[in-house]
């Protein structure tokens, strides 16, 4: 995939807008990130401002042993609530071998190596959530595709906004 892809945030935008509700169209918003980046798992977490907790809306790919681990997580704790802390990507080039810290215990048990989480950002940068995808291959999303996938999340968020 190309590093910086307008088309990608054209199809993320026609998804979300084709759709009778954006919260039912983010199974589909989340196959098109998967699709263009080549990755064969992924989630969308909204966050609940009530809880302060990042709640699993999507996934694809994550092994039921994971799941449950992953239905909602704090903001601050793993790569999804990192991403959701810092408002930033987070990424690690392999999940089954990664020191840093980010990466929580569960998250080697989808057996995927390069990660990247989101955050879902408002052009207020008001937090609505993450997504997250992953190979199974190491691998360092560059700049301008976490750029890309930042700019994707801000459509998601605008959407969810409405």
């Amino acid at each position: 995939m190309r590093d910086s892809d307008p088309a990608l945030l054209e199809e993320v935008e026609a998804v979300l807008d084709e759709s009778d509700s954006h919260l039912r169209a983010l199974p589909q918003v989340l196959d098109l990130l998967l699709q263009r980046f080549d990755c064969p798992t992924g989630t969308v977490h909204l966050f609940d401002e009530k809880s302060g907790r990042l709640m699993l809306e999507a996934h694809r790919g994550i092994p039921d042993v994971v799941l449950d681990k992953i239905r909602t997580i704090p903001v601050g704790k793993g790569m999804a609530g990192i991403a959701a802390e810092r408002r930033e990507p987070v990424q690690v080039c392999n999940l089954q071998t990664d020191s840093s810290g980010l990466v929580r215990p569960g998250a080697r048990d989808t057996k995927m190596e390069g990660s990247v989480a989101v955050p879902m950002l408002s052009a207020e940068g008001v937090l609505k959530g993450t997504f997250g995808i992953a190979k199974p291959v190491p691998y360092d999303f560059t700049p301008q595709q976490c750029d890309l996938l930042l700019r994707a999340g801000a459509l998601i968020a605008e959407r969810l906004e409405l």
